[in-house]
């Protein structure tokens, strides 16, 4: 999917509150503020990459503050990596400073940041990536957040001319093209991160191949009620072949197709066993997680736990320490996500180490 979004149809004295409103709603909760309101200029353009996005900004200067309350406003919990290609910019984040032209800069959506032009017109191309998916250690590359990052050799030169490039010509490609361009620009964010810490080998193929796995597990979690959910739309979603689809889940204690069939099972068991949810039908429950037989769905829960969901839900509701006794959800919650020992720890650990910068609201 390609956005463009321009002031140019505005009236001047409209387009800097625009331009906020947008920054604020499509990116993140971000105070601005300008010299320029009277002439302000600014267009947008942003592709879906799939596990990435790509925008391109042009602006007059503008000044930024994103503090802790902005954070709890939204989070998109993204590292974004910009590349300055018109003026310069300073930015500090973390207690790093910089002025960056012509290079490139990290930032992290979950931390407070200022940011301004130090000059005339600004024009940058920005990588959003969610933080889990850079196979990277989070404590390295918080090194680097709010550092001047060159652009004009190695890696950073491939990176830089490689986002030029799909800036150009990537609103003229189909979707499924911009999602496998998406795991080449993380592929390569990755390579160009891992240098600048001064181990470009940071990122072997067993780390990226676990960070796919994590993204794959959410996505199954958060589509379970989707009939369509099978390893070919997975496959499609994540931009990879299906038997690489497959190969990562040769470890795993579950086949995907198993790990599916479980997960909406477990669901559907801890919805027949909820009181405010006797009035549905149990073919309801079961199209609810994705069953679209009756009869598939019922031999399948007979075969998980030895009885009929007609008779669970009898069971449950008249002593519930059935329910507690027989439902298999982790944590002791029916709806808790996949945790360790039903998907290893290395692919849920924790998404941020404890920071100071969460601790306390300058504001």
């Amino acid at each position: 999917m390609v956005s463009l979004l321009t002031s140019d149809a505005l009236e001047r004295k409209d387009r800097f509150d625009w331009f906020c409103e947008t920054v604020s709603s499509d990116v993140m909760p971000v105070s601005l503020n300008t010299r320029h309101a009277d002439d302000f200029q600014a267009s947008l353009m942003s592709l879906d990459l799939g596990v990435a996005q790509l925008s391109s900004l042009v602006c007059s200067p503008v000044a930024s503050r994103r503090t802790l309350a902005h954070v709890r406003r939204g989070d998109p919990e993204n590292l974004q990596l910009a590349l300055i290609t018109q003026g310069a910019f300073r930015i500090s984040q973390r207690g790093n400073e910089s002025v960056v032209a012509g290079g490139f800069v990290l930032t992290d959506t979950s931390r407070p940041s200022e940011g301004s032009c130090t000059g005339g017109q600004v024009g940058t191309l920005v990588v959003q990536v969610p933080r889990q998916a850079l196979a990277l250690g989070s404590d390295r590359v918080d090194r680097l957040l709010a550092q001047g990052l060159a652009a004009d050799a190695g890696s950073g030169a491939i990176l830089a001319d490689f986002l030029t490039s799909l800036v150009a010509r990537g609103p003229h490609c189909r979707p499924e093209e911009l999602h496998a361009m998406g795991a080449v620009t993380l592929d390569l964010a990755t390579a160009f991160l891992a240098r600048q810490l001064g181990d470009p080998g940071q990122a072997p193929a067993g780390a990226r191949a676990l960070e796919a796995l994590k993204r794959v597990y959410r996505f199954i979690e958060h589509n379970l009620g989707d009939s369509d959910l099978t390893p070919r739309m997975i496959a499609d979603r994540h931009s990879m072949s299906l038997r690489r689809l497959h190969a990562l889940f040769s470890d795993q204690p579950l086949t995907l197709a198993a790990c599916i069939r479980q997960r909406r099972l477990e669901r559907a068991h801890a919805d027949l066993a909820c009181a405010e949810l006797n009035g549905l039908p149990v073919q309801a429950i079961a199209a609810r997680w994705g069953f679209s037989s009756a009869t598939g769905f019922s031999r399948a829960f007979r075969e998980a736990y030895g009885i009929t969901p007609t008779e669970h839900r009898a069971l449950a509701l008249t002593t519930p320490q059935h329910s507690e006794r027989r439902n298999p959800a982790v944590n002791g919650h029916p709806h808790a996500p996949l945790e360790p020992g039903r998907v290893p720890t290395a692919i849920t650990g924790p998404t941020h180490p404890p920071d100071t910068d969460r601790a306390a609201d300058p504001d």
